[in-house]
């Protein structure tokens, strides 16, 4: 049994009384605001709107397409992912517009020929001319001609070749020579923006962000060489971002959900926060000020984001709310994880009263992406009304 599974049990009874509520659900399960993710998905839309920009939702937080159709409203329609079997999931509920965030492989070529044989526009990225000729055999022998962006390296060193190289002239000239792939443009991600601590700093790197792409861009087209995409995206980046001369597309996910972290780097409000882990209190310790909870780090996920240093305040494994998400519990945080154990802590003397054994509480997560990962939907509510609760699937998986 994964974390938060819908039991046809469960769903027999959610089909038999549509007013079944937080109180009634196994825990650990995940929940999600509908009203909060609303609200995230029409600002960034606005604000993109408003510069003119075309905008690519990333599902990799989400995995749902319930959640996408939110994402993609107002939008043109197309959405980049992080696995192939997310491509596969958002095309057989017709999406049919999908980047392939991560460097494409051979291996992946079969998967990815499938849906473009289906009609799918499938874009790859890949940062090495070796790649490229090894894509371009594969392409050839399957019969398909891929679109492909380069991956640059815009600061956060972990994959790409630097806006200035020798190398990024190379492999455009690689790509559009060889039969089977189409060189599209250039992308980055500055995922170097989460160790920021102001604004300023944001700032500051979203123009660093958005000056490698578009001088790789313009070093590109003096070779000779077409570029229709230049593309930019992180959470932070494209949130605080001033200057969006010279870009196509954006890209960013976590904003749709939130978490601790964004909320610590100014990328939205603590009230922002749509997505949360439903627990109950199972357990008192009052001789170790503490409590125990049936949500772990298989629920909760071991990321330590916000213990970073420069943060306003180390939350744990996650923050303390009551059921409804209304209120914080004093300063109770998840300070320790086991599997299946969470261990509720105190600065203070622990409240015991307000948390007794069998209570429930919401617990905000420090990162939103990793926390999804073990379950297999979302409980969906609205605000602080659960009289009917939906069940949205997401697809997890490679």
């Amino acid at each position: 049994m994964f974390p938060g599974r819908v039991t046809e049990t469960e769903m027999t009874l959610m089909l038999m009384n549509p007013k079944m509520g937080l109180a009634t659900l196994s825990t650990p399960s995940l929940v999600l605001d509908k009203a909060v993710l609303a609200a995230n998905a029409e600002r960034m839309t606005s604000h993109l709107k408003d510069q003119a920009i075309r905008f690519r939702p990333h599902m990799k937080t989400a995995k749902s397409i319930d959640v996408a159709r939110m994402a993609i409203a107002g939008n043109f329609g197309g959405v980049i992912v992080s696995t192939i079997r997310e491509a596969e999931y958002f095309a057989d509920h017709g999406i049919s517009d999908i980047t392939y965030g991560v460097s494409v492989l051979p291996d992946k070529l079969p998967r990815i020929a499938a849906l473009v044989r289906r009609g799918v526009k499938v874009g790859v990225i890949l940062d090495q001319c070796a790649v490229a000729e090894q894509i371009s055999r594969e392409a050839v022998r399957f019969g398909i001609t891929l679109d492909v962006l380069i991956e640059l390296d815009s600061g956060e060193r972990r994959s790409g070749v630097t806006a200035d190289s020798a190398e990024l002239i190379e492999i455009g000239h690689v790509l559009e020579r060889l039969p089977g792939t189409r060189l599209q443009g250039v992308l980055t991600h500055a995922g170097q923006s989460y160790q920021c601590r102001t604004i300023a700093d944001i700032e500051r790197i979203a123009e660093q962000e958005r000056l490698s792409v578009v001088t790789a861009a313009e070093r590109l087209r003096a070779a000779g060489l077409r570029v229709d995409v230049v593309s930019v995206g992180s959470t932070p980046t494209v949130t605080h971002g001033t200057n969006f001369e010279g870009l196509t597309e954006v890209r960013c996910g976590v904003y749709m959900f939130g978490d601790m972290m964004q909320s610590q780097i100014y990328s939205c409000s603590r009230d922002d926060i749509a997505l949360s882990v439903l627990a109950t209190v199972i357990g008192h310790r009052p001789a170790l000020n503490m409590a125990l909870i049936d949500a772990g780090a298989l629920a909760l996920s071991k990321d330590r984001s916000t213990g970073a240093p420069g943060l306003a305040e180390d939350i744990g494994y996650g923050l303390v709310m009551d059921m409804h998400c209304e209120r914080r519990i004093g300063d109770v945080k998840v300070g320790h994880v086991y599997q299946e154990h969470g261990m509720l802590v105190s600065s203070g003397p622990f409240p015991f009263d307000a948390l007794p054994v069998g209570s429930r509480i919401r617990i905000l997560p420090n990162h939103a992406c990793l926390t999804a990962a073990m379950y297999d939907g979302y409980n969906v509510v609205s605000g602080a009304d659960d009289s009917g609760i939906e069940f949205w699937p997401r697809v997890n998986g490679w």
